[in-house]
């Protein structure tokens, strides 16, 4: 799937420019991942639960961010969206009785104390990392027993990605167990670049090949294009999503010359961009599931 998009923010200095794709990967009969993109909020979520349980929860996760970032439109805080992810985690619980479940990573725009703020939240390993100024980080922390082994000093980084038990999580959301979201409040600045992604493009691709892509791709989309062909090659053995979304000032805008595109806008005729229309079911794209574009985005 390909697709570039960019909103302004209203009343905000910033344009927020991303790309987005899920594959299914080259093992798995089903994609149980479903993503959110909105204006102001980027999400993955990755199911599981087998016999289509999976791909029910994730799709219930989005689905409920998404409808609640649009009755808020821009005026996202961090309490309601703490509430949506309660919402959610109820809702899969009502339809899945337990047997189903996701994780869900993501960042969103947020303003408070009038300021703007990313706020990165995160259930389960799915990830999201932040490249500013030269530096890359992963922002989240996984909820696995490998991390834990990690935080406790049995475990290097290196051998937490290949131990037997690097997919058992601690935290999902519709399990009827542990499913605390953990938060971060991230200023926004000029030139972040920020990736959501689920677990099978970190199951295949390191940290430096993932920060060299980012670093080297201009366009969001192609970053992201970049990114799957990468987990495809390394083994492809889980469904692959990633979001890719850059920052940019908009109020420096007359300071650049440049004759390229902005990084994540492409030509109207070479892009096919879908639309929400706040219904259940999202829209397929090249048989993807994509829920959240704003009624115009993209036109």
């Amino acid at each position: 799937m390909t697709l570039n998009a960019s909103v302004d923010l209203p009343q905000r200095p910033f344009r927020l420019n991303y790309g987005f794709g899920s594959h299914r990967g080259l093992r798995r009969q089903l994609n149980e991942d479903s993503l959110v993109v909105t204006g102001n909020l980027f999400a993955v979520a990755d199911g599981m639960g087998g016999h289509e349980a999976g791909e029910v929860a994730s799709r219930i996760c989005v689905e409920t961010l998404a409808a609640g970032v649009k009755e808020v439109r821009n005026d996202l805080t961090a309490d309601e969206l703490q509430q949506l992810m309660v919402t959610a985690d109820q809702a899969i619980r009502r339809v899945g009785g337990s047997r189903a479940g996701t994780t869900l990573a993501g960042v969103a725009i947020v303003r408070e104390l009038q300021g703007l703020y990313w706020m990165v939240f995160n259930v389960g390993d799915s990830r999201t990392y932040r490249l500013s100024e030269g530096e890359f980080e992963q922002v989240s922390v996984d909820h696995s027993e490998v991390q834990e082994m990690v935080d406790e000093g049995y475990l290097t980084d290196e051998e937490a990605r290949h131990h037997p038990r690097r997919h058992v999580i601690t935290r999902a959301l519709g399990t009827g167990e542990a499913s605390e979201s953990d938060f971060w409040m991230l200023s926004v600045h000029d030139g972040d670049r920020l990736m959501v992604c689920s677990d099978g493009l970190t199951s295949e691709v390191p940290d430096e090949e993932i920060r060299r892509e980012l670093a080297e791709n201009n366009s969001p989309q192609d970053a992201v294009d970049a990114l799957i062909r990468r987990a495809l090659d390394g083994g492809g053995r889980d469904n692959i999503t990633v979001i890719v979304v850059d920052v940019e000032d908009t109020d420096a805008e007359g300071d650049r010359e440049s004759t390229s595109p902005r990084p994540g806008e492409a030509d109207e005729q070479q892009t096919t961009r879908p639309r929400f229309d706040g219904g259940s079911g999202g829209r397929m794209v090249n048989g993807e599931r994509v829920f959240g574009m704003n009624e115009g985005e993209g036109e």
